[in-house]
């Protein structure tokens, strides 16, 4: 008993020591998670945020020649001033003005999902840039000739060098660095964080009316604190066989037409709307679900009753008070902050 007593308590201190440095990791200059979030789900122990990791995706992300053209990089779709979206084109744009099917996500507190795209035909961060550097409507790229002008740059080697203590440069390492910076991007300075987190600010009587009407019809898909609860749904938007959403991942039938719920956090900036960029304004996205929803093939239950339709029914005032709650949801220090920017 004693022996068995010893063993337990000398697996209780590695543990320790493991969570002491599984914290520590997601706790630096680079990275610390709020303290309203949640842990992330990004397995920070495989690749560990450092300076020059960061800053290593930083200026990849920023750098057309991961694109066929070398005209396209991952800033070109996702502008830091709109929340890292493509403010004001309805779909992504690519190589030879090619359009994509889809709008541009916003890129934010990704270390808090493992399901990526509309689609989440994506589960793991480290693989989610291979979609867009190899498609033909966005990078138009492949992995091997990337690799091979990274490798022949005159800046690249030593930068994976320093980063990896790697000598050559490959998908595993160019994806690490990416996250690296991805991971960073983190937005929890809202005016709703500083209210939460009681630092000072309060609502207005509107705003805080607004946050009712939220709790009341948009909290079970949009959950607090990061605005989405990472599933999939169909919220009554046009159907379009053209695009049949995560259906074309599973080939289940009760996944036609279903998309990634997007989190509302920076919604202020992120125009234009839904999946396919079809809505313009925010108050028509609040019209959206007051009037205009459709009975499409496996809409949410949430909007049923019976068997039937059932729209958000908010008065005018309601929608009124629920903008100037989304309005909290903005970050200007997310939009502004220059370790974000393009160097």
């Amino acid at each position: 008993m004693r022996n068995q007593l010893k063993v337990i308590g000398i697996l209780v201190f590695i543990v320790t020591l493991l969570t002491a440095a599984t914290d520590k990791l997601l706790d630096n200059y680079l990275f610390k998670v709020p303290a309203n979030f949640p842990k992330p789900s990004y397995a920070f122990a495989n690749n560990p945020i450092t300076k020059e990791g960061f800053e290593l995706g930083r200026k990849l992300f920023y750098d057309p020649i991961l694109s066929s053209d070398n005209i396209i990089s991952c800033g070109f779709c996702h502008n830091q001033p709109a929340a890292f979206t493509h403010h004001g084109h309805d779909l992504s744009h690519g190589i030879e003005d090619r359009l994509g099917k889809r709008n541009a996500p916003p890129i934010q507190n990704l270390a808090w999902t493992n399901r990526f795209m509309w689609d989440g035909g994506v589960f793991d961060l480290d693989l989610q840039p291979i979609v867009p550097i190899t498609s033909p409507d966005e990078m138009g790229e492949t992995l091997p000739q990337v690799l091979k002008k990274l490798n022949a740059s005159k800046d690249y080697p030593i930068l994976f060098k320093n980063a990896f203590g790697v000598s050559t440069i490959t998908t595993d390492y160019l994806m690490k660095a990416l996250s690296q910076f991805m991971n960073g991007l983190v937005s929890a300075n809202s005016k709703y964080d500083q209210v939460i987190r009681q630092e000072g600010a309060e609502f207005t009587e509107e705003e805080a009316a607004g946050y009712k009407v939220f709790k009341s019809y948009c909290a079970s898909c949009h959950q607090e604190p990061l605005f989405t609860n990472n599933q999939f749904a169909n919220n009554g938007m046009p159907m379009n066989q053209n695009d049949l959403g995560r259906y074309e991942i599973t080939l289940l039938q009760e996944d036609k037409y279903l998309f990634k719920i997007p989190s509302l956090r920076n919604i202020m900036l992120t125009a234009p709307y839904m999946h396919d960029g079809s809505i313009n304004s925010i108050d028509d996205v609040i019209q959206h679900y007051r009037l205009n929803m459709q009975t499409t093939t496996n809409l949410d239950n949430r909007f049923l009753k019976n068997g039937q339709i059932e729209r958000v029914p908010l008065s005018d005032i309601e929608a009124k008070n629920l903008k100037h709650f989304l309005q909290t949801l903005t970050d200007t220090i997310f939009i502004h902050n220059p370790m974000f920017s393009e160097q």
